[in-house]
């Protein structure tokens, strides 16, 4: 399968901390480098081109290392992106 659910939405909208009260999966670009930089979506910038949407609860969908381009449907693009 080449998307991912990673848990804890490893999003930086206005929540995201190192200290945080609940389980949060760390970010596979982030492991691959060796780094915190990546985040999934930063308000108001930009989303990763990893990824692939949000499931019910926080669970953030990646394609890493695979773009999303390459994995969703045109279909799925253009819902995404409306």
């Amino acid at each position: 399968m080449k998307i991912k659910e990673i848990k804890g939405a490893n999003m930086d909208i206005d929540l995201v901390s190192e200290s945080i009260g609940w389980k949060q999966n760390n970010c596979p670009w982030n492991e691959e480098e060796n780094t915190k930089e990546h985040r999934c979506a930063v308000k108001d910038t930009s989303i990763c081109k990893f990824f692939c949407g949000i499931r019910y609860l926080d669970n953030v969908l990646c394609s890493y290392p695979y773009e999303n381009i390459d994995v969703l449907s045109e279909d799925e693009i253009d819902r995404k992106m409306k």
